[in-house]
């Protein structure tokens, strides 16, 4: 990165981990293409030579919308490109707020990229958001088709990166410093299916090749694909390189409403994985999504889903009410209104979600009661919310809050004395 004299050119990536592994892609071709300008991965104080905004539309188009408005109020002359998960839907809208935007690709600037100068870029300092976290995408698109994702009609079907490019990679990441990897991408669990290989047998290459400091955070990955792997990831988690963290979206704790949802695992294929992983390791933090309010949702399938969420504890929930996204098959089921998938009108979306967020809130208590009295390893990570303290993470990802500014990346004895739904209080020792 160049002085704070260049001119800045602004890549600003949201939603995703993977999302955000694509954003410092596209920072190092840009970097590549532009060695006199700094790169800025936050919102510029001064005019930019361009916006590069790479967007999340998942759960709708108005953050990213947000963003574009933002960029083009307060820097009128600057053009801005998107990138990132932008269907045509979401372009429409963008072009409402400025006819000028233009609409790129990561594989259109790595192209760019590709027959530009390089100089001493493969010497420096890996371009990226924190010098101490490492984004590796290992794959991008997936082998699934759910009703509801907007995300395949831009991302399409999977493509896996070559394992010994993603270890290479891993490994310059550790050498520059990194003390987390995090491998991502839009479902980790299929990754090397077009490849003939998968996740753990990554993992375990990893492991094996990249020796150090460091601990490797996986990425979600739908439950159907992990089953065909899953004594062998399993094994990976006793390395204490491994984070014990996993994101396992079930989604419904309804068979019905999975398969409105086109989703090809069953409740009892999450069920028995859930409760397996915490068998084995009882402070694993298990991560889920779930969505209320699909078209055709009755009380029972809801009732169903809470029943799921409270037999499987999962530490993380992310919980999110239906909002039909333009072009996806659940948007022509909504549409459709029929008798036995109506639409579920928004004051039941909110009150569903509220209990489900209820319970969910308990569980994610208790489970980090258990953290109570035990101390830990954690690395600082940032600056807490709440002012003069940091936030840490231990051997399991999860959060621990911290008295006084400690600078990233600084690994720390501390004792947990309190514990929260969303975080762990500790104290150094």
């Amino acid at each position: 990165m160049n002085s704070a004299a260049s001119p800045v050119i602004a890549v600003l990536s949201q939603g995703c981990a993977a999302n955000f592994g694509d954003g410092e892609k596209i920072a190092r071709a840009l970097s590549a293409q532009h060695p006199d300008c700094s790169i800025s991965f936050e919102f510029p104080t001064e005019q930019p030579l361009a916006f590069y905004l790479n967007v999340c539309t998942v759960k709708g188009n108005g953050t990213a919308l947000k963003l574009l408005q933002q960029a083009v109020t307060t820097f009128p002359q600057a053009p801005i490109f998107i990138t990132g998960c932008a269907p045509k839907d979401f372009q429409e809208d963008a072009r409402k707020i400025s006819d000028k935007v233009a609409f790129t690709s990561l594989k259109a600037l790595e192209s760019m990229d590709s027959i530009a100068p390089k100089g001493l870029q493969n010497d420096m300092r890996i371009l990226r958001q924190s010098p101490f976290v490492g984004i590796v995408n290992i794959e991008e698109g997936c082998l699934d088709a759910c009703a509801f994702c907007s995300t395949k009609l831009v991302k399409g079907r999977i493509q896996s990166m070559p394992e010994d490019a993603i270890v290479d990679q891993v490994r310059r990441l550790v050498n520059d410093g990194c003390l987390e990897i995090q491998l991502t991408g839009q479902d980790c669990a299929c990754y090397g299916f077009d490849t003939d290989t998968n996740l753990a047998n990554l993992t375990q290459k990893i492991l094996a090749q990249v020796p150090g400091n460091y601990k490797i955070r996986l990425g979600m990955g739908n439950p159907r694909h992990i089953l065909g792997y899953k004594d062998a990831l399993l094994e990976c988690f006793q390395d204490e390189r491994l984070y014990q963290f996993l994101h396992v979206p079930v989604q419904s704790g309804s068979e019905r409403i999975l398969q409105l949802m086109n989703r090809k695992h069953s409740v009892e294929d999450f069920r028995r994985f859930a409760l397996e992983l915490q068998e084995k390791f009882p402070l694993f933090t298990l991560s889920t999504d779930l969505i209320v309010g699909f078209p055709g949702e009755t009380d029972a399938d809801f009732q169903e889903t809470l029943d799921l969420l409270k037999e499987t504890r999962p530490t993380v929930c992310n919980i999110t009410r239906f909002v039909a996204r333009k072009g996806t098959v659940a948007a022509r089921i909504e549409e459709a209104n029929a008798a036995d998938t109506p639409a579920v009108p928004d004051s039941v979306k909110h009150e569903r979600s509220a209990k489900l967020f209820d319970a969910f809130q308990q569980i994610a208590q208790e489970n980090n009661q258990r953290w109570i009295g035990k101390t830990c390893t954690v690395v600082t990570e940032k600056q807490g919310h709440r002012a003069g303290t940091t936030i840490a993470r231990n051997c399991a990802y999860r959060p621990v809050a911290l008295q006084g500014n400690i600078p990233a990346g600084k690994a720390l004895q501390v004792r947990i004395t309190k514990a929260e739904p969303f975080a762990l209080i500790g104290e150094r020792l």
